[in-house]
């Protein structure tokens, strides 16, 4: 009962965590964002277009800055808690920072006359949620045997996605405003009062996010106890000592390094398409909050369902071939959205007011949410085979390394190419090529990982 109890306090905090990718990165903060971020230009003059270049550009260079320093922080900071044998108290610490962060994100004001500011609260909300979630993958070898593993990851991804679900719901039916002013219930006002001018009501996500996380965290640090007889005094020499070994060990580790490379393209391209998914649909294809709230529900609950079927397809066939499939219709997902705008899909010419383009991204939507959910959810349950428990924190902090060490090369591509095209829809493209890269990468990975580092609990 003790170790169950343990899987599903793990489980509660993919649950309290989840709502920051699905409400604050993808489908509400992320695309308010941006279109505060185009009225600002274009309050300085810009047209519509170059505006909405700008506002992704912009979103793009926060993102970069932040992914390098998840990606060069994680291990360091990993490699140092594994010297002090704990990994509560670092997840108490990220985890306050992340609240405080989150709520600020109230004061987005939707004149922009704070954007800057507001971008910068943003960027440590979101090294503190990687954080916080490299620290509770390091969790999950000691959780079950190495043929569990990928059903306890799968399942725990699920369980988050429905979280994902409900918070949105909840924030649209309750909260967000639409063009009207209205929420999507009977068209009422926003809930407490909140002023709809203003956009308080999409402002409250900040808010909300951060009264989830604190909430449904409870059950996660009540019952993932830590053995307290194997706490060390912290040792920064020495973590950083067993980092740099790692690292050194790199080139003659086939199978991680391998891995580690082929997870940095496709995991990159899949943060670029979350972040950037929900910003195209309200430049591209002129979606208000609601309408994107909506592909979200959508999205949510086909990751929810397809991450509980892919732990299950891990357990009977492994998590590369779960990543080969994932990434293959991913890659197929892009160019798609790639081809689809207001006026044309695939090049053929839509009539003015078509609902075509509005399919077509909804039925990626499906795709993008299932496979995304999948494809991180394996991706875990390999990275377990290729580390061990006693150092499994600078294991996942090189996993993290592995997916933001260059979390700089999505975000920058798609600026780079937005920029020269003038066009947000173009802009996407080079997220195709990572995708491929990572699976030409996977030729080199062995499914089973590196028995000799993993230690079963059976």
């Amino acid at each position: 009962m003790s170790q169950r109890k343990a899987i599903w306090g793990w489980f509660f905090y993919d649950w309290a965590a989840q709502p920051f990718h699905t409400l604050l990165m993808t489908f509400i903060f992320g695309p308010y964002f941006a279109i505060v971020a185009s009225q600002y230009y274009m309050g300085l003059g810009q047209d519509e277009t170059l505006a909405d270049a700008n506002a992704q550009i912009v979103w793009s260079n926060c993102l970069a800055i932040t992914g390098l320093i998840i990606g060069f922080g994680g291990p360091i900071i990993g490699a140092i808690a594994d010297t002090t044998g704990t990994r509560l108290r670092w997840i108490w610490g990220f985890s306050t920072i992340y609240s405080v962060t989150a709520l600020a994100l109230w004061y987005t004001y939707p004149d922009g006359s704070n954007m800057w500011l507001m971008l910068s609260v943003f960027g440590i909300c979101f090294v503190m949620a990687e954080y916080t979630y490299i620290f509770t993958n390091a969790q999950l070898p000691s959780l079950g045997s190495a043929q569990e593993i990928g059903k306890i990851s799968g399942s725990g991804f699920g369980f988050g996605y429905v979280g994902g679900v409900l918070s949105l719901l909840i924030m649209l039916l309750l909260f967000v405003e639409q063009d009207n002013g209205k929420t999507m219930i009977l068209n009422l006002d926003p809930l407490f009062g909140l002023d709809a001018v203003q956009k308080e009501g999409t402002r409250f996500v900040g808010p909300f996010v951060a009264i989830w996380f604190a909430i449904f965290m409870i059950p996660y640090f009540l019952w993932m106890n830590e053995d307290r007889t194997i706490r060390r005094k912290m040792n920064i020499a020495q973590g950083i000592s067993n980092l740099w070994a790692s690292i050194v060990s790199l080139p003659a580790r086939k199978s991680l390094f391998a891995y580690l490379c082929s997870s940095m393209f496709y995991r990159d391209a899949l943060n670029g398409l979350y972040t950037f998914g929900g910003t195209y649909a309200v430049l591209v294809l002129n979606w208000s909050v609601i309408k994107l709230g909506q592909f979200g529900i959508i999205a949510a609950i086909s990751a929810a369902l397809f991450s509980w079927l892919g732990g299950y397809c891990d357990r009977r066939f492994g998590p590369k071939p779960v990543i080969v499939v994932t990434t293959l219709i991913l890659t197929i997902v892009c160019f798609v959205i790639v081809n689809t705008s207001l006026t044309h899909v695939f090049g053929v010419p839509v009539e003015e007011g078509s609902n075509l383009p509005d399919l077509v991204f909804y039925g990626c939507g499906v795709f993008i949410g299932g496979m995304g959910g999948t494809l991180q959810s394996a991706s875990r349950s390999l990275m377990v085979r290729h580390t061990s428990t006693e150092r499994a924190t600078e294991g996942f902090g090189l996993y993290a390394l592995s997916g933001r060490a260059t979390a700089f090369l999505a975000p920058t591509l798609i600026g780079i190419v937005t920029a020269i095209s003038g066009d947000a829809r173009i802009g996407i493209s080079p997220l195709v090529a990572l995708f491929i890269v990572g699976i030409i990468l996977l030729l080199w990975v062995n499914p089973v990982g590196e028995s000799d580092t993993w230690e079963s609990t059976d």
